[in-house]
């Protein structure tokens, strides 16, 4: 697949979730969205289907993103299904960081390969006022 400049594409970005468990003021009203109904989200079987069309197609990175990936119900199979692609030369995941303590080491056993973890400050006060309900030591433990 070339984009319109001829150049090759060959990464995919999947968004698996529109779920969020932080609030930050730039991204989410404070009162939250309303969610999407499972039956109007992709399957796991969906994304693993749209993953092995698009490594046929030439993509060799992709990327799992949301909301915040881990709130995905099944995640980790998701992760298993793409991590196992042939063709595959790097697979990432962008989360706020709040839950990789609790699935980082099985996230890496699954086949993931990097984490891009979404932090604005290192500042406990200002990460508290950004994500309105977070909490720094959650994503520094992660």
């Amino acid at each position: 697949m070339k984009d319109s400049f001829g150049r090759d594409i060959t990464y995919l970005r999947i968004s698996v979730t529109d779920l969020c468990n932080l609030r930050c003021k730039y991204c989410m009203p404070e009162e939250g969205i309303t969610k999407v109904h499972h039956r109007d989200i992709l399957s796991i079987e969906e994304i693993e289907e749209i993953a092995k069309v698009f490594v046929k197609l030439g993509i060799n990175k992709i990327r799992l993103t949301g909301g915040e990936p881990l709130l995905r119900s099944g995640i980790l199979d998701i992760v298993e299904r793409i991590g196992r692609l042939e063709g595959l030369k790097d697979f990432a995941m962008t989360t706020n960081g709040i839950l990789l303590k609790k699935y980082a080491k099985e996230l890496k056993a699954r086949g993931l390969k990097r984490v891009n973890i979404s932090l604005d400050t290192l500042d406990e006060d200002k990460y508290n006022n950004i994500t309105r309900i977070g909490k720094l030591k959650d994503v520094l433990e992660g």
